[in-house]
């Protein structure tokens, strides 16, 4: 049975799909991402690491699950940072502007292309 593209639509633009947009995209450098796609993984890894944290440290663990799990994530979040970039029609190494990134990161990307890709928000 095939499933309808709104099916489809609905599931990839849930809080789970844009969670793990960046893990499909991390190895592409280039391109731009979506607010609502950097805020939800950023959000979402920081409740994970927040968890894993507490959880540790009821046990007085090592903090052996946080670093694993910030070695699994750290790739794919400086890339959906520097697509954040991208969208805001500004170069990756911004995300070394300690208190400039962060306005970039709130600010609304590009309408349309820019020189880093199409469009997020037209797909």
């Amino acid at each position: 049975m095939q499933r309808n593209d709104g099916q489809k639509n609905a599931r990839e633009h849930s809080i789970v799909g844009w969670y793990f947009e960046p893990f499909r995209k991390y190895r592409t450098g280039s391109g731009r991402a979506r607010r609502k796609e950097f805020w939800v993984f950023t959000l979402v890894n920081t409740i994970i690491l927040f968890i894993l944290g507490s959880i540790e440290g009821s046990r007085n663990g090592d903090g052996m699950l946080g670093g694993i799990f910030l070695l699994i994530s750290i790739l794919p979040w400086l890339n959906v940072y520097i697509r954040r970039m991208h969208d805001t029609e500004h170069s990756g190494i911004f995300i070394l502007a300690p208190v400039y990134n962060l306005i970039l990161a709130c600010t609304e990307g590009t309408r349309g292309d820019n020189g880093y890709g199409t469009d997020p928000k037209s797909h």
